[in-house]
């Protein structure tokens, strides 16, 4: 998936675990690019609208990236603020493949997982796993981080921008027109 992209670290981060019958597979890795993809599997059925095993995914990725970041002082230049799941997903190759004994699916096409209990056991895993990753992995953990606070400099820059943007613009409207200024 990475061939034509610039990896951040030679290292794909997998792990795999099992919980409740619910097998949990997910390789990664970070990129230079701004676009990110993320592919999702359940019972090697491609879930291409998500599901509860991505939502899980996605809120136990940016809370671990936000706990490692926090824990080693790596987000001083955001103001206190954290690093959202957009800045962490930036850049992000991801495969998530979940094996469920009973899977319910969901849409009209049947391409969104909708098992409630998978989001928290997929959430626990990336939790536990990945974080123990970051932790005997710090090189490669340091790059995800400082891809992540990249883009939200980045957000933020933009935001600014635009909240000046509007701010001129609203302060030229109010202006009288030429014929009436006089």
């Amino acid at each position: 998936l990475n061939e034509t992209k610039t990896a951040l670290h030679d290292d794909v981060i997998y792990y795999d675990d099992e919980s409740e019958g619910i097998e949990v597979e997910i390789a990664m890795q970070a990129t230079d690019e701004l676009q990110g993809s993320i592919h999702a599997f359940a019972n090697n059925i491609n879930t291409r609208e998500g599901g509860t095993h991505l939502t899980g995914f996605k809120t136990a990725l940016t809370r671990v990236v936000n706990d490692y970041a926090n824990s080693h002082d790596m987000l001083d230049d955001l103001d206190g603020d954290n690093l959202r799941g957009e800045d962490v997903r930036e850049g992000l190759t991801a495969v998530i493949s979940v094996k469920h004994p009973d899977p319910q699916f969901e849409g009209q096409t049947k391409t969104k997982l909708g098992n409630s209990e998978v989001r928290g056991i997929v959430e626990s895993v990336t939790h536990q796993q990945l974080g123990t990753f970051f932790e005997e992995n710090p090189d490669t953990a340091e790059k995800v981080v400082h891809k992540a606070a990249e883009a939200a400099r980045a957000r933020k820059a933009a935001k600014k921008a635009e909240e000046l943007t509007r701010r001129k613009s609203a302060l030229e409207s109010t202006a009288l027109p030429g014929k009436l200024a006089d």
